[in-house]
């Protein structure tokens, strides 16, 4: 019987689409799957832990890891760096288990490449009005800080056709289903069923 292997699910979105939100919310109502803990050199915001939220590290620290090939993928965003370590996500995926990588675009590009059959998924807000309020709303962010992630959000929106999939996070009920739907959705692709039940199916098609 061959082993299952994990899906790997890409969220992006631009800062204020509320993509972490929606995650963690997936996170609790679908089991068996994991997030990937992303490396980054951003100082923490208040509330968030070392191994929980980011792993944050020097830049220096980061860089050689660049060069050690840690990271799956890795990307500059914003002014500060972030990476998805190689080893972790190939051990929760060897593990049957499907992994959840919120990331940017940047790295979902790489991903794609390194890895086709993953499952890329767009947040986007839904007015660019709705968007600047929930930037200044945090209140963990600097008038400058807010007014680079506005100018940036352009660009990273441009990229939305480049995903399987593009949610608006409007009403956070329906976009969380359907950020579910996908994920059901996908779980039950034949290649994968056909994979998970392989016993089943060679009983049925034995007959009586």
């Amino acid at each position: 019987m061959s082993v299952a292997i994990g899906t790997l699910f890409v969220v992006a979105a631009p800062s204020g689409a509320g993509k972490s939100t929606l995650v963690n919310a997936l996170l609790e109502r679908e089991p068996g799957i994991s997030l990937s803990v992303s490396h980054t050199t951003r100082p923490p915001r208040p509330g968030e832990t070392y191994g929980r939220h980011y792993y944050f590290v020097g830049r220096a620290e980061f860089e050689r890891e660049i060069t050690e090939g840690i990271f799956l993928e890795h990307a500059e965003v914003h002014g500060n760096l972030y990476g998805t370590s190689r080893t972790a996500v190939q051990q929760l995926l060897r593990q049957g288990r499907d992994v959840l990588l919120e990331i940017d675009w940047q790295g979902a590009q790489q991903i794609r490449a390194s890895k086709p059959d993953c499952v890329s998924v767009f947040i986007l807000p839904p007015s660019r009005a709705e968007l600047e309020r929930r930037l200044r709303g945090r209140r963990s962010d600097s008038a400058e800080v807010i007014e680079r992630r506005l100018r940036n959000s352009r660009g990273e929106i441009a990229h939305a056709h480049e995903f399987d999939y593009i949610l608006v996070n409007d009403v956070f009920d329906e976009a969380l289903a359907g950020l579910q739907a996908i994920v059901r959705a996908v779980r039950l692709r034949s290649a994968l069923q056909w994979q998970r039940h392989e016993a089943l199916i060679a009983e049925l098609m034995a007959g009586a």
